[in-house]
């Protein structure tokens, strides 16, 4: 069974940083594309970042371009997104995801992406 544990939430102030980690387990993760979503409450869920299965290839939403890094380790089967200069307007629920399978994948596409964590929560205070 596929289970993607993210971890590295909280309160942090404009301007400060934080760093996310997703843990995957239950399939070769190194296999797999993996992806950061967020969602505010009431919202549908918008694509953030994305990586290749590799690592070498990377996608950013425009608005986090130049502040937010994804990076993966596979040999920990795990998945961060750093975050740096945090504004306000970044406070979401934070969701990893997985790509469903291991060929081509849509990097912001929510369909190509068949297993979900269960979201840490980021909160910028103004």
């Amino acid at each position: 069974q596929v289970q993607l544990v993210e971890s590295g939430g909280g309160l942090v102030q404009a301007g400060g940083s934080l760093r996310l980690s997703c843990a995957a387990s239950g399939r070769t993760f190194s296999w797999y594309a993996m992806g950061w979503f967020r969602q505010a409450p009431g919202k549908e869920r918008e694509f953030v970042a994305a990586i290749g299965w590799s690592g070498g290839s990377t996608y950013y939403v425009d608005s986090v371009k130049g502040r937010f890094t994804i990076s993966r380790d596979n040999a920990k089967n795990t998945v961060y997104l750093q975050m740096n200069s945090l504004r306000h307007e970044d406070s979401f629920v934070y969701y990893c995801a997985s790509s469903s399978s291991g060929g081509s994948w849509h990097a912001g596409l929510q369909s190509d992406y068949g297993y979900w964590g269960q979201g840490t929560q980021v909160t910028v205070s103004a």
